[in-house]
């Protein structure tokens, strides 16, 4: 199992495990995905919080399973796309507690949610242009500005903490061993409260937003499809896995 689970007072708690980096397979996703959605249903919970063990909250998709077999982003751009929509359109208030690297998935997951805390160690990248694949923009532009999001996803650079609370993406930034009480403490406000209420709430929200974050991603998702046909995508991913620079024909 990729994560963990407890709930206690109204809060869940998933907490993803899966060492070295916190990436997943397409089963790994889809449990993840499974495991939400069942928490949405469940009367004991209230809000859940999503947070994780280990270097950094997730390194997104399992690189050596793409390049050990290409269709398999298939079922990954599935998983990828039912994890984000059962925390994005879970019934449930989602909070997501990051720390250390969020990249890939990891954007996905952290747009998808309610709100974020994050730890000041914290730090977002979108490198799915260097693994020869696509996705997490819109997702990313429910955190960021527009240009910022262009120029984070076409050169691959890293935002802190500091710089995403500026921008007003997370909400507290706090040291690493104060982030998971505060998520709690977070979630217990919310917890208190007439769950039908805030269940109200959150789709009201939802629905007020600007374009449909679901459709959107599947737009991007085409568009992964279409660069699994280049060779250089090819290329990308085995450069990654054998830790040497693309060699790209120009």
């Amino acid at each position: 199992m990729v994560y963990k689970t407890s709930i206690e007072n109204g809060i869940a708690e998933v907490v993803f495990d899966n060492p070295p980096v916190n990436a997943f397979d397409s089963k790994g996703w889809f449990s993840i995905a499974a495991e939400l959605d069942a928490l949405g249903v469940n009367d004991d919970v209230n809000v859940i919080i999503v947070r994780a063990e280990g270097k950094g909250f997730c390194a997104g998709v399992d690189i050596k399973e793409l390049a050990a077999d290409g269709t398999k982003i298939i079922d990954v751009n599935k998983g990828n796309y039912d994890t984000f929509k059962a925390i994005h359109l879970n019934p449930k208030p989602v909070i997501v507690a990051l720390h250390g690297f969020v990249l890939g998935g990891g954007i996905g997951i952290s747009g998808a949610a309610d709100f974020i805390v994050a730890s000041d160690c914290t730090r977002f990248g979108v490198p799915e242009v260097d693994r020869g694949a696509m996705g997490g923009g819109a997702h990313l532009q429910r955190m960021f500005p527009v240009q910022k999001v262009r120029y984070m996803y076409l050169t691959g650079e890293f935002i802190d903490a500091q710089e995403a609370y500026r921008l007003g993406a997370i909400e507290k930034v706090v040291p690493k061993e104060e982030l998971r009480q505060t998520a709690l403490d977070m979630a217990a406000k919310i917890a208190e409260k007439s769950s039908p209420m805030i269940q109200l709430a959150k789709e009201a929200l939802t629905g007020i937003e600007d374009g449909n974050l679901e459709d959107k991603y599947r737009w991007e998702q085409g568009f992964t499809l279409q660069a699994y046909t280049e060779g250089d995508s090819q290329e990308a991913r085995d450069a990654f896995i054998e830790k040497r620079d693309a060699n790209f024909d120009k």
